[in-house]
């Protein structure tokens, strides 16, 4: 038997939420990536003897900073043109939808599934929202699944199930 209907949080400002994040979280690994690549070439790094790895240390850091920009840039790209449509129970979860669920333990989750920002956490209406992609495991088991239906999800760590309480 399904419970009452949550209250999910508006899907705009959510998606507004997790674009603003999105936004933050660049503007912050843009700075780090700019000062780790500007140490990584700096006269201090140079190496001093052939046991010393400075610079091969800082140029990975910088290397690896650089792809989380340039992911989250593509990420801040897919999002900014995305239009939300509203949940059709005839179509099933899908990309652009956010659900309400409850794991076995009674816990509640929100979670908004988007083609990008998965790990994302936002919080809107006082809720914290996880966003998902339909690459994540969970994203991936509630694609097509109606509010009542359960799905059951196997990560490295854990096995895990949930109940859709609620799409919008």
């Amino acid at each position: 038997m399904l419970r009452e209907m949550p209250q999910l949080p508006d899907k705009e400002r959510t998606l507004a939420a997790v674009r603003a994040a999105i936004d933050a979280r660049l503007a912050e690994l843009a700075a780090s990536q700019q000062a780790s690549q500007a140490g990584a070439t700096h006269s201090e790094t140079r190496q001093e003897n052939p046991k010393d790895t400075r610079a091969i240390e800082a140029g990975y850091l910088a290397r690896g900073l650089a792809e989380r920009v340039e992911a989250l840039r593509e990420a801040q790209a897919t999002l900014a043109g995305l239009r939300l449509e509203p949940f059709d129970a005839g179509d099933g979860m899908g990309v652009n939808q956010l659900a309400a669920l409850e794991a076995d333990d009674g816990d509640e989750r929100l979670v908004f599934l988007l083609p990008a920002g998965g790990g994302i956490e936002v919080n809107v209406d006082d809720e914290t929202v996880s966003v998902l992609t339909p690459q994540a495991p969970l994203g991936r088991a509630l694609l097509g699944c109606a509010p009542g239906e359960e799905v059951d999800v196997k990560t490295p760590r854990a096995a895990h199930h949930y109940r859709v309480i609620a799409i919008a």
